[in-house]
């Protein structure tokens, strides 16, 4: 469990940086040419990103490193869990999708919990690139970041995977459901 002020003990931190680094080593493919030494020692003494990626993790996201990015000198994280993580599901998309409900209003929403926890949801494009590294939501589905020409007419977009393809559908953003949650990225 984390605590409020974003930040694990160093109990909690080494824990979670031995969950990390078993999970970095059985699953190579997603991150050919990284070295978990590097990785680590770029985690070091980032306690708001630490704590980030437990809360992937508390929620079933089962975080994973899936690139570098050149540019900005960053490990990219995101949720690596087969289905649509556990503790994030049945969350409309959106605060305004949530308010939009007359009744059988969720908890939460998939943009506000995100924010919560420190990530970004993932867009179409890295959503299509994560399911190369495998093959994800073949029995649930996730929110995806929603382009606002989309969103401004109350829409919200989540993609699957099914028939060995990747789909990308649409939604009001005031719908939920028990198989829908949403996939999380951070940079490092």
């Amino acid at each position: 469990m984390s605590s409020n002020r974003k930040q694990l003990t160093q109990e909690q931190s080494q824990e979670l940086l031995k969950i990390l680094k078993s999970r970095f080593e059985k699953n190579k493919k997603r991150h050919e040419g990284i070295e978990w030494v590097d990785v680590e020692a770029k985690l070091a003494g980032k306690t708001e990103k630490l704590w980030s990626l437990d809360e992937m993790e508390s929620t079933g996201g089962e975080p994973d490193v899936i690139g570098y990015d050149d540019s900005s000198k960053e490990f990219i994280f995101c949720d690596c869990s087969a289905e649509s993580p556990k503790g994030r599901r049945s969350v409309c998309y959106d605060r305004e999708g949530l308010e939009s409900r007359k009744e059988h209003r969720p908890e939460n929403s998939a943009v506000e919990m995100a924010a919560e926890m420190g990530i970004e949801l993932l867009d179409e494009e890295q959503y299509r690139e994560l399911q190369k590294l495998g093959h994800f939501d073949t029995k649930t589905s996730s929110w995806l970041k929603t382009p606002e020409a989309i969103r401004k007419h109350g829409g919200a977009i989540f993609g699957d995977f099914r028939y060995n393809h990747v789909f990308v559908y649409h939604n009001g953003a005031q719908s939920y459901y028990g198989a829908r949650a949403f996939r999380g990225i951070l940079r490092v």
